[in-house]
């Protein structure tokens, strides 16, 4: 297979300027050349193949013609082409900048996020870049500088040299400094927030925009630790693997290596020149060219002087989850990597088959997705499903669940009967709790209490970084705990339970007792804000029990934090804010007590997805 030169696209951004021109012979006309896109699918600057066969058409063209094969079997995990490598000569400094990462791009952008490393071709003595903060600064700090243009001040500006490498994660706020002429090599993104933009004016005449409010949701706001485990290679991630290349002419004038099937390598020449062989033919190259060999093209020579990046895609380390969210109507199936991103989902509908019609569906929808995204049953390290109702999580047994009307259903054995895979059970609200705690608002701390507020009273506990569920069967159920022991009758048979007054269900019955008709929780908020006396008696009732049980969770488990999920905690604050107060004035120790963190809830349905995951 041939080895392809490609010509790069362009940006002149304003902070850009004529190194690459200059320096790099690069076919720009223009007065600034801020950015060439040497290796690119994206469709905002696809590189163009220069010689051979295929020269004229785009890198992406390529590919679809002459088949995925030519990316190598450790790219069929992507939907797209997964990286983007790119010349950056910073005139002036860029602006400070935080990229997202895939579950954010995806849900909000509509493409991946981006994880990048940047390669110090040269930079002029005393110049710096901007990488994470010096400290860990609160969310209110963060807002303040930004609005306040002091947000340089916290940021740690890291001096640079020639062959420095910083490995940039998503979330973390970074910025290249002026006067230094990067190699970059990311995830197929164009996604960037702005937070701080020196005050410059685009082509328009208009300050440039900033992302003020996705950049507060998605960065990381402490310090950033450089990766410690990459060796021998200068970078190596899930997305891309990156190894520098030195030929002196002299001493070394030539390497050897061989391109298998299971990546392609790309080949960025950073200074020299030189020959580039194989089985199909030579390539001459020099200084800032991009060369491209198919995975599977084997044997390969390079001779002559020069300084490279040799970039592969390799399989990945971390071995993927599946997990499983049973509902009453639908099951969403996602497959999840050690990060907590779900890498990709999808659900179907359940109606009122029997339990092993509904399992070998979940099992033939699951197979189907792992098939879809290149993950083989050998690179799945397990499924974790959660089920509403009473389980034994030991014996993987569903004991009864009122949702699905199952009873005694074996569901982990039948499930590895249709997978042979390990599988682990568990309570719904318990994995929605998870799934919080490892990648939603209860990240960060040990003792959590989660409480979700819809038709019914559910939520979690983990104590000591571990989910906490008793030793006997069945679990925590926090929604019956009994805050009136002479009150409303519960679902469950006895009376006075926390489900009994702070779900959708209590709020519409009490609703049709003063209005005459059953209203949903938003109408009802929403009458209470606009000043309707009857409503706000609703809602002052309601948060009044939702207090009393709040306040007995806190003497009971003493949480860090406590996080509010279901459909009536998007009210947020209206709730949040009255039940704090009560907490504060209420729990044992009073205003001697700390008082935990109430939050709502940030994954939404997909807490679910990632909590059963992590019962593996």
């Amino acid at each position: 297979m041939e080895i392809l030169k490609l010509k790069p696209a362009f940006k002149d951004y304003i902070w850009g300027g004529h190194r690459l021109v200059d320096e790099y012979g690069k076919a720009f006309d223009g007065e600034v050349l801020a950015e060439s896109w040497e290796l690119s699918c994206h469709p905002d600057g696809p590189s163009v193949i220069a010689n051979g066969t295929w020269a004229g058409k785009t890198l992406a063209e390529y590919i679809q013609e002459a088949g995925e094969d030519v990316l190598g079997t450790n790219c069929r995990r992507f939907s797209e082409f997964p990286i983007l490598v790119k010349f950056i000569d910073a005139k002036d400094n860029l602006s400070i900048q935080v990229h997202p990462d895939n579950a954010y791009a995806l849900k909000n952008e509509g493409q991946y996020g981006k994880t990048e490393m940047w390669y110090v071709v040269d930079a002029s003595e005393g110049a710096f870049l901007y990488y994470g903060f010096q400290d860990e600064i609160s969310e209110e700090e963060f807002r303040r500088r930004i609005e306040e243009d002091t947000l340089t001040d916290v940021l740690h500006a890291a001096p640079v040299k020639k062959g420095d490498v910083f490995f940039i994660e998503a979330g973390t706020i970074h910025a290249i400094g002026k006067n230094i002429l990067i190699a970059e090599i990311q995830q197929n993104s164009n996604v960037t927030y702005r937070v701080f933009d020196y005050g410059r004016v685009g082509k328009d005449g208009k300050k440039r925009e900033l992302h003020v409010e996705q950049a507060i949701r998605v960065t990381r706001r402490c310090p950033a630790v450089p990766k410690e485990d990459m060796y021998p290679h200068i970078a190596d991630c899930d997305y891309f693997t990156v190894d520098k290349l030195n030929l002196d002419g002299t001493v070394r004038s030539k390497v050897e290596g061989s391109v298998t099937e299971q990546s392609f390598l790309s080949v960025l020449i950073l200074d020299g020149e030189g020959t580039i062989r194989n089985g199909s033919g030579s390539v001459e190259f020099k200084k800032g060219d991009s060369l491209f060999l198919p995975a599977g093209s084997g044997a390969y020579e390079i001779s002559g002087w020069c300084d490279a990046l040799a970039i592969t895609i390799r399989e990945k380390k971390d071995m993927i989850r599946v997990g499983v969210d049973i509902g009453g109507t639908d099951v969403k199936i996602g497959l999840v990597d050690h990060s907590n991103h779900i890498l990709a989902d999808t659900k179907i509908s359940t109606g009122k088959e029997a339990p092993e019609e509904i399992i070998r569906k979940i099992a033939e929808s699951t197979m189907e997705l792992m098939e879809k995204n290149g993950v083989a049953a050998e690179n799945c390290e397990g499924i974790g499903m959660g089920v509403p109702g009473l389980v034994d999580k030991k014996e993987g047994t569903v004991i009864y669940s009122n949702n699905l009307k199952w009873e005694n259903v074996a569901l982990a054995e039948e499930m590895s009967r249709q997978i042979p895979l390990k599988v682990s059970i568990a309570n719904d609200a318990d994995c929605a709790t998870l799934g919080e705690a490892y990648a939603g608002a209860g990240k960060g701390v040990d003792n959590l209490v989660m409480l979700t507020l819809g038709t019914g009273v559910g939520g979690g506990v983990i104590l000591n970084g571990e989910l906490f569920t008793g030793s006997l069967k069945g679990g925590i159920e926090l929604g019956h705990m009994v805050i009136d022991s002479q009150g409303e009758e519960c679902t469950c048979g006895r009376r006075g339970c926390l489900e009994a007054y702070t779900t959708v269900t209590a709020l519409r019955r009490e609703s049709e007792k003063v209005y005459g008709t059953a209203l949903d929780p938003l109408e009802i908020f929403t009458k209470a804000k606009e000043g309707d006396e009857k409503a706000q008696k609703l809602v002052d009732a309601f948060i009044e029990h939702l207090g009393t049980g709040v306040v007995n969770l806190v003497n009971m488990f003493r949480p860090e934090r406590i996080v509010f999920g279901g459909g009536i905690a998007a009210q947020g604050e209206v709730l949040l804010a009255p039940v704090r107060e009560r907490v504060a004035r209420e729990n044992f120790g009073g205003v001697r007590s700390e008082v935990p963190e109430l939050v709502t809830a940030e994954l939404g349905n997909r807490a679910g997805i990632v909590g059963a995951a992590n019962l593996v």
